[in-house]
């Protein structure tokens, strides 16, 4: 009894069943909408508590820090030290005792407790990229303004100083400048953009917060001390 023949090799490929393509869709675009889902989380993940960008900061105490002043200032980091320590717990473990900042007293060292006795403008800016520095033009305008019922502050985020100071003397400023060298003000502020500012009510309270450089008009900013100057005088009515 003769063998049938062997199928060519074309015929061979035409019989053997192709693996099934419908359940490899379905698996990969599960997985891209985990891996999309994922990202967006991170993201909102990423933005929950930066400055300017959370809305429920406000009404919240800032954190105590000292910074040298820019220009002419002492070399060295910020002390973000705060009175009941890391670990909340008061008094502090003797392992875990720091200077607080508010506690220390050195020449051209900015407190920012000291800044609040009344209304404070704490603006925050990098000298790159090299767009970000001119938006303290309008701060620096505004000090000039409001100075006699506002307190200001303007805090370079890391940077060479000899960059830093030669911006500063090339714009002109005259409002207080403050050295933020290692970021660590940056970090405890959660600071993510240039510009970001904050409108801060007296006793170191939260009123707002802005981010980018469309909310750093000289319009919008003097809206902003506008606005912190009446809801400074209706608090302080509130508490006679």
């Amino acid at each position: 009894m003769s063998e049938a023949p062997e199928p060519a090799p074309s015929e061979r490929e035409e019989e053997r069943p192709r693996p099934t393509s419908r359940y490899s869709l379905y698996v990969g675009v599960a997985f891209l909408v985990l891996v999309v889902v994922a990202t967006l989380n991170t993201f909102q993940t990423q933005e929950s508590g930066v400055l300017g960008a959370d809305v429920t900061q406000a009404g919240t105490a800032l954190p105590e820090f000292a910074v040298p002043e820019l220009v002419g200032g002492p070399e060295g980091d910020a002390n973000i030290y705060q009175d009941d320590c890391a670990t909340a717990e008061n008094p502090c473990p003797a392992e875990q005792q720091r200077d607080p900042a508010c506690a220390l007293e050195l020449d051209r060292v900015i407190r920012v407790c000291d800044l609040f006795d009344r209304p404070l403008l704490l603006s925050f800016w990098f000298s790159n990229p090299s767009d970000c520095p001119p938006t303290q033009d309008v701060v620096d305008e505004a000090y000039r303004r409001y100075g006699d019922r506002v307190n200001f502050l303007s805090v370079a985020i890391r940077g060479e100083r000899p960059e830093l100071e030669e911006i500063v003397r090339q714009r002109g400023w005259q409002m207080p400048l403050g050295w933020d060298r290692d970021g660590a003000v940056s970090n405890l502020y959660r600071v993510g953009l240039c510009p970001t500012v904050a409108y801060v009510l007296p006793g170191g309270i939260l009123h707002e917060a802005k981010i980018g450089a469309d909310e750093l008009t000289a319009e919008r900013l003097a809206a902003g001390i506008e606005g912190l100057l009446e809801e400074s005088a209706t608090r302080a009515e509130e508490e006679r």
